[in-house]
């Protein structure tokens, strides 16, 4: 494909340290997400060099072992030979408005159903950055999710989560509950994710408005930021979302 001047990119993937709650590091998740890559044929721009060059392509498949990643070749020949020799690039894409990011080491030519590719062994580390565009999940209908928030003289809420993300969680509680204030902060909530753990964190409430139930009854739903959530506990909220999504996916849903 033909050369183009883009502006510099912003790779959050080499700052690990910063975006660490949002990488994937086993193997089954990262082919999984890049086997979505390739159902949905997403563009993906591979940046290497000095000079900032890239190479537009497709993730084609992931071999059955989960150890190699297949991509279009592509038709500029030197463009290919640069990337080739560079040995390292850096890949960015986009999978339902949720920026990926991961790297690509050691590729090569190879045939993928008679047809000229590339190959690379699969990406140790994947970033799925969420951030405010998180990928939201509704509590899926297997799971009933609650959220303990506890209230001033030791007395303690139980909120229905009705979605969840990387940030935080949106929630509904009886209307009478009128501690729910925009940007009241409540300390120590547990939330029981199933065969994940408990997460317990620091909640803000960001937005509020009430809804009617089918039933005609009024809930109040309430729009929560997680604070300081620690990285074992954010890891376990993704790791929940991307269960969730694979059997949502594996259903056909």
């Amino acid at each position: 494909m033909p050369r183009t001047h883009q502006p510099d990119p912003k790779f959050e993937l080499l700052q690990a340290d910063d975006y660490s709650q949002y990488l994937l590091r086993e193997g089954r998740e990262i082919a999984f997400v890049l086997r979505q890559l390739a159902a949905r044929r997403s563009m993906i721009t591979a940046h290497f060099g000095e000079k900032n060059e890239f190479l537009l392509t497709t993730v084609i498949a992931v071999t059955a072992d989960n150890k190699h990643l297949l991509l279009d070749l592509g038709r500029d020949e030197s463009l290919i030979a640069n990337a080739l020799s560079n040995g390292r690039l850096l890949c960015i894409t986009q999978l339902d408005k949720v920026k990926i990011q991961f790297p690509i080491e050691r590729l090569e030519r190879t045939t993928h159903e008679g047809f000229p590719a590339l190959r690379a062994p699969l990406p140790g580390v994947l970033l799925r950055l969420q951030r405010r565009e998180y990928y939201r999940l509704s509590a899926p209908a297997a799971d009933t999710l609650n959220c303990q928030i506890p209230l001033q003289n030791d007395r303690r809420v139980t909120a229905r989560v009705i979605d969840i993300s990387g940030g935080g969680i949106a929630v509904i509680a009886p209307p009478d509950n009128t501690m729910f204030q925009p940007e009241m902060s409540f300390r120590n909530c547990q939330l029981v994710l199933p065969e994940f753990g408990t997460i317990i964190a620091t909640v803000r409430v960001r937005n509020l408005f009430r809804i009617t139930q089918r039933n005609g009854q009024d809930m109040l739903r309430a729009g929560c930021q997680f604070l300081d959530l620690t990285t074992p506990m954010a890891n376990a909220i993704q790791r929940y979302i991307m269960r969730a999504e694979q059997e949502r996916v594996s259903r056909g849903g």
